[in-house]
C-alpha cells in the first residue's frame, strides 16, 4: 500500500508532505473508530525474542525512531503502534525557534536520500515538558529519548547552560537523554565535538544526573565525518565521563558518490539516507572494537532493509534507529526488520 501511495507523496514539498502524514496518522490514531486497533493489528510487533536490555532499560523491540522525525513529541502514540520499539524526541531547545528559512528539506531520490537544514526548529522545552509528562502520567511503556541541543542564538561558551536547561526540564518525562553536538545546520555546533568543550559539557551534565535520585543513561550522538583520530577521542571521552553510551551517527556534509541532480546535491544541510549506511557501519564497528564494546552503541544511518539492520548490530550496536529508510521504505519496515532478527543465531 505504501509503494502506490508513495509516488503522490514524493510530488510534493518534503517538509509539508512530513507533516501533511504525520498529522493524519495522528488523527488516525487518536479520533478513528478502532483506528489504534487497526494501527496495532497491521503494523505493531509481537514477537517474543526480541525485547532488549540496554541502559538499564528494557525496550520491546531493538528498532526505534531517529530524532528530527518527532520534535515536540506530537505523534509518540501513533508511532509506537506502528511498531517502534522507541521513540527519540527533539532536538529540542530551551527556547522556542523557527529554523533555518524554507525550502530547508530535500529529496535525493535517486540516492535514496535527504537533505535537510531545518536547524532545530522546535516549540522550545516547556511545550515539550508538559506533553511528555501528560503522556507519562497515562502510559509508562514507551521508551522516550530527549535528544537536547543549544539555541541557534546562545554563542559556543554558554551552551553548556542550555543543555541544562533542557535536561532538567525534561528528567523526570523521558528515559534516557542524547547530547546532540553533530548536527551541521546550527552554525558551530560541530566545535563542541572537539575534546575539550565536549568533556566539559558531559561531565557536568553526569554530575548533575549522579545528583538525581533517578539516573537517566545519556548518550552522545556523533557525526560520520569524524577521523579515526577524533573517535578515538570520543571513546576516551565516553570512558572518562562515564556517559552510558553512543548514537552513530547523525547526518554527513559529505557528498561524494551521489548520482542526484548537481543543484539538488549542491544544497547545504546533512545528508541522510542509503549513502551513509556503508559509513555509519564503520564507525559502529571502529568504536565498537576501539573500546573492546566497553559501552553500548544505538546504530542509525541508512537502515533502508533488514540487511542493513542487521549489518549495524553485528558490527557492535545494540539497538537501530531508522528515519529516512522509514520515509523511503515506508512502516513495513519495522515489522520486516523485527521478523529477521528474531531468525538471527
Amino acid at each position: 500500500m505504501y509503494r502506490l501511495i508513495k509516488p503522490i507523496f514524493f510530488k510534493f514539498d518534503p517538509e509539508k508532505v512530513h507533516y501533511f502524514v504525520v498529522e493524519r496518522l495522528k488523527w488516525f490514531h487518536e479520533r478513528f473508530p478502532l483506528g489504534q486497533t487497526i494501527l496495532r493489528s497491521s503494523f505493531d510487533v509481537k514477537i517474543k525474542g526480541l525485547e532488549r536490555e540496554v541502559f538499564g532499560i528494557k525496550f520491546k523491540n531493538p528498532v526505534g525512531l531517529a530524532a528530527g522525525f518527532d520534535k515536540n513529541g506530537e505523534y509518540i502514540e501513533a508511532l509506537s503502534d506502528i511498531g517502534f520499539g522507541f521513540i527519540e524526541v527533539g532536538t529540542v531547545t530551551p527556547l522556542p525557534q523557527p529554523g533555518n528559512d524554507k525550502p530547508r528539506m530535500f529529496r535525493l531520490e535517486a540516492d535514496k536520500a535527504i537533505i535537510n537544514r531545518m536547524g532545530f526548529n522546535n516549540k522550545g522545552v516547556d511545550t515539550l515538558a508538559e506533553r511528555l509528562r501528560l503522556l507519562k502520567s497515562k502510559n509508562t511503556e514507551i521508551v522516550i529519548g530527549g535528544n537536547i541541543g543549544k539555541n541557534k542564538s546562545t554563542p559556543n561558551e554558554d551552551a553548556v547552560s542550555d543543555y541544562i536547561k533542557c535536561f532538567d526540564r525534561l528528567h523526570e518525562v523521558v528515559d534516557y537523554f542524547v547530547v546532540n553536538v553533530s548536527s551541521p545546520n546550527t552554525p558551530g555546533l560541530r566545535a563542541l565535538q572537539e575534546k575539550e568543550p565536549l568533556m566539559d559539557l558531559l561531565n557536568t551534565l553526569e554530575q548533575r544526573n549522579q545528583r538525581n535520585p533517578v539516573k537517566r543513561p545519556i548518550l552522545l550522538k556523533i557525526a560520520p565525518d569524524l577521523t579515526n583520530e577524533q573517535l578515538d577521542d570520543i571513546v576516551e571521552i565516553v570512558l572518562e565521563t562515564g556517559i552510558a553510551g553512543l548514537i552513530a551517527t547523525n547526518t554527513t556534509i559529505d557528498r561524494n558518490g551521489l548520482y542526484s541532480e548537481e543543484a539538488v546535491v549542491k544544497e547545504a544541510g546533512g545528508l541522510s539516507g542509503k549513502p551513509l549506511t556503508q559509513r555509519s557501519t564503520e564507525v559502529i564497528r571502529y568504536l565498537s572494537q576501539k573500546s573492546n564494546k566497553a559501552f553500548p552503541i544505538i546504530g542509525v544511518g541508512g537502515i533502508h532493509s533488514p540487511q542493513d539492520a542487521i549489518d549495524k548490530l553485528e558490527a557492535g550496536a545494540s539497538l537501530v534507529q531508522l528515519y529516512t529508510g522509514f520515509i523511503y521504505e515506508g512502516p513495513g519496515l519495522i515489522k520486516a526488520i523485527c521478523k529477521e532478527l528474531v531468525k538471527q543465531p
